[in-house]
């Protein structure tokens, strides 16, 4: 019988220790994980709009997707969208959204689609164009051929920044 519990008992003490440890690892790390994602966040901003004050509001008026929204102070809106492509969650944008609500730029946080064929929908700049003006969904879509799931995404990553915007538009600008 002690035979039979010797082995249980060392394995449950390793699976304590190494969960202690991993806790104590996030712990650790967690804010400079968040200081990370804001860097990135206000990069991006800054490459869509220029040097320019914004703020952050903390809210995503439940929408799917919606990671975060940021004003600036001459009233340009920038959404961040999550959503699927190819793969799931690949594609992390910024969507710029003028004084006058229309898409101005798109910026890309991150981009988790196949190289070389859903990667496109980030390195065609033309692509991105075709989105520029728009302000409501359902936007045109000109498909990347050979890229159709990661066009999709970013039709919807699109669809969905400006459906925010104009389902809340006084709360986001007003914040």
């Amino acid at each position: 019988m002690k035979d039979n519990i010797k082995p249980t008992l060392v394995l449950t003490v390793i699976c304590l220790i190494a969960s202690l440890l991993l806790v104590f690892a996030h712990e650790l790390t967690k804010e400079n994980i968040a200081k990370q994602k804001e860097l990135r966040f206000s990069t991006s901003v800054e490459a869509l709009f220029g040097k320019t004050d914004s703020r952050l509001l903390d809210s995503n008026f439940g929408f799917d997707g919606v990671e975060a929204i940021a004003v600036t102070s001459d009233g340009k809106t920038a959404i961040q969208v999550i959503t699927d492509g190819y793969s799931k969650e690949g594609i992390n944008v910024l969507i710029g959204i003028d004084e006058n609500g229309a898409v101005s730029g798109i910026e890309f946080v991150s981009l988790g689609e196949t190289p070389g064929l859903g990667s496109k929908v980030r390195d065609q700049e033309d692509f991105r164009e075709q989105f520029y003006g728009d302000t409501a969904s359902p936007v045109e879509l000109d498909a990347i051929s050979g890229a159709t799931f990661s066009s999709k995404g970013m039709e919807k990553a699109v669809e969905t920044a400006l459906d925010v915007y104009n389902q809340n538009k006084e709360a986001i600008l007003n914040g």
